[in-house]
């Protein structure tokens, strides 16, 4: 690699965010350092990459295919658990982590490289993705969790809705939900982790992106952001990338995903209700699929 690339992703997020931007001028020394650290050779970052992280594909002493991505440490620490949660899981239905490190401004992790490595969100249709993502959920869940000091899911919904309460208050009319749904609403997403029937490992942020097509498996999940909490939270990133289905039939598109993960389908629309009115600022189709799900 004879000249350091940043991906297209990470520096549009530099060009927002100035702390992003210092991270990135010494990453070339972070590269160095942890190719030099775990005898790496490395080849060029994935394009378009990661909003927050650099990632590449690398060899190590023995051959072997592997990433090497290195986050950007935000202060809200949304990136802690991923390499816990990566050895927990250890393969099943994710890809494998090999080793970990944090510095101060990064976390980097060695971990599994899938081939061919095209995404689900690129290769199937959303129907079919709906298969492959609940699948791929059920594995996830199923492993146990108890020694380890994951955060709770309410903890994010707790501090999502303080962000969404301020922003509404600063929101011009015309960016905002009826009042009285807002405040049904957000109340519902801080109080929905408080009644779940069940506790899992979640993932979190699972889309058709952040599934690979593999070797080992025909599917695997990257980039979680480990949580402990209600598994009908954990199909809500699928449903509002399907915006077309989203609009069209919310209702039947959480039914199908409560059908397909074997959840709860009144706590599912419950939850994309919920998280609806959370991202409904500045967003038509949000503020649409929140009054069609709206409690009577």
């Amino acid at each position: 690699m004879t000249a350091f690339g940043v991906p297209r992703y990470l520096a549009e997020t530099a060009r927002r965010d100035s702390r992003v931007t210092g991270w990135i001028a010494e990453l070339p020394a972070i590269v160095a350092d942890l190719t030099g650290r775990w005898s790496l050779q490395v080849g060029e970052p994935f394009q378009p990459g990661g909003q927050c992280s650099w990632t590449a594909p690398v060899t190590d002493p023995a051959g072997a295919a592997l990433v090497l991505k290195i986050g950007f440490r935000f202060p809200g620490g949304e990136e802690r658990d991923e390499a816990v949660g990566l050895r927990l899981w250890d393969g099943n239905g994710a890809v494998r982590l090999h080793a970990a490190l944090e510095t101060g401004s990064a976390y980097a992790l060695l971990i599994e490289r899938c081939m061919p490595g095209t995404s689900l969100g690129q290769t199937l249709p959303e129907s079919d993705q709906d298969q492959v993502v609940t699948r791929l959920l059920r594995q996830l869940w199923a492993q146990p969790y108890a020694a380890h000091p994951f955060r709770p899911l309410s903890q994010m919904c707790a501090a999502w809705a303080d962000e969404f309460e301020q922003e509404y208050a600063a929101a011009p009319t015309a960016d905002k939900i009826d009042p009285g749904l807002a405040r049904t609403g957000i109340a519902l997403f801080r109080a929905l982790p408080e009644t779940a029937g069940s506790q899992v490992l979640l993932c979190t942020d699972l889309h058709g992106d952040n599934i690979l097509a593999a070797q080992r498996a025909p599917w695997l999940v990257i980039d979680p952001k480990p949580y402990v909490g209600d598994p009908a939270y954990d199909v809500l990133q699928h449903m509002l990338n399907c915006e077309d289905r989203l609009a069209a039939d919310p209702a039947g598109l959480a039914n199908r995903m409560a059908g397909l993960a074997r959840l709860d389908p009144v706590r599912v629309r419950q939850w994309l209700f919920a998280r609806s009115v959370q991202e409904s600022i500045s967003s038509p189709l949000m503020r649409q699929v929140a009054c069609r799900l709206a409690p009577a």
